[in-house]
């Protein structure tokens, strides 16, 4: 693990990313967690996007504590508690795209760390969770449901969500392969997904007004090449707000600071790099004194919503930052996200 840390010349110094990185590690809470701000609740999806950038950021002790918090705190069946707060669950039904994003982060530690014994001791963790999130792949064409609970499951798929369990899927794979426990089985499991998420539009929940289902296909691996350049090509005026950064939702006036990011290594995993760089400047009107990132901006009224610094948007920086200064050894996390 080297000392270097990633810098976008004339948009972000590696001291300023360092910074960013401190108002992360500042929430985290003394069992491990990070929530969204201090005091806020932690859901299992943004604490590890959190621990991948406190890891690229150099921070390894804080990042291993937080996947040790993943660790204890899974459930029997390989699942989270959708939201905890100080250690007390406040939604006890689990987010299959949740519960599948370990993979994408212990993957994301192994490669920057090169700590094998700490992706095996993560390992059976891992191998929990995307088993239990392949237990929801009940839809026809292979979607999967997005939540469980006591009731059972919701009986429907998100676009958003699927296409980023389709990339921890790959990771799964990857880590299975280096740690000597081969699931073939989840290889199919993750071809019958990607097959969904590119021929079967109806299988999902319609939320083509979010920024997220316009560009998690491209982010999640299941479109590269020409196809992804056409889904980018074709909503790019709907969302993209020159020089602040893309909407949250189609028809709100409101730039997000995270989707913006996300965005950015979409268009990063198919090398559009200067529009990619661009976006990344342009979001930088959220960053906070102090190194933290405001969620977003109600762009005509020039007022921050909601008025959070959110721990989930910061890291979304960092990632975007890394991928685009190719720094440490996961910067193509999801630039490199294996082929179906």
């Amino acid at each position: 693990m080297t000392g270097d840390l990633p810098a976008v010349p004339g948009v972000l110094s590696a001291r300023e990313l360092r910074r960013t990185a401190e108002t992360i590690a500042a929430t985290q809470e003394p069992d491990g967690a990070i929530p969204w701000f201090t005091g806020g609740h932690t859901d299992p999806w943004d604490h590890i996007e959190s621990a991948m950038a406190l890891t690229v950021a150099g921070m390894w002790t804080q990042a291993r504590e937080a996947y040790i918090w993943s660790a204890k705190t899974q459930r029997d069946d390989g699942s989270w508690p959708m939201q905890i707060r100080a250690g007390l669950i406040e939604n006890h039904d689990a987010d299959a795209n949740f519960c599948a994003y370990l993979a994408t982060g212990v993957l994301h530690a192994l490669t920057v760390t090169g700590d094998t014994d700490f992706a095996a001791e993560l390992w059976p963790t891992v191998r929990a969770g995307i088993d239990f999130v392949l237990g929801l792949q009940r839809g026809e064409h292979g979607e999967i449901h997005w939540s469980a609970g006591e009731s059972g499951t919701s009986g429907e798929a998100l676009l958003t969500g699927c296409s980023s369990i389709h990339h921890s899927l790959g990771c799964a794979v990857t880590l299975a392969e280096r740690m000597g426990d081969p699931r073939p089985d989840w290889v199919l499991a993750r071809r019958r997904l990607g097959h969904a998420l590119r021929h079967h539009p109806e299988a999902f929940l319609d939320k083509s007004r979010y920024s997220m289902d316009w560009y998690y296909p491209v982010l999640g691996g299941a479109l590269r090449g020409e196809a992804a350049r056409a889904r980018i090509a074709r909503h790019w005026d709907e969302f993209v707000v020159a020089d602040l950064g893309i909407r949250c939702v189609s028809d709100a006036p409101w730039v997000t600071g995270a989707e913006t990011c996300e965005l950015v290594l979409a268009l990063d995993a198919i090398d559009d790099t200067a529009r990619a760089t661009t976006l990344f400047a342009a979001m930088q009107h959220l960053r906070d004194s102090d190194g933290s990132y405001w969620t977003g901006l109600v762009f005509t009224d020039g007022k921050r919503w909601p008025e959070e610094r959110t721990t989930w948007t910061a890291a979304a920086v960092i990632l975007a930052a890394d991928a685009l200064s190719r720094t440490t050894a996961a910067n193509g996390i999801f630039r490199d996200a294996l082929a179906d």
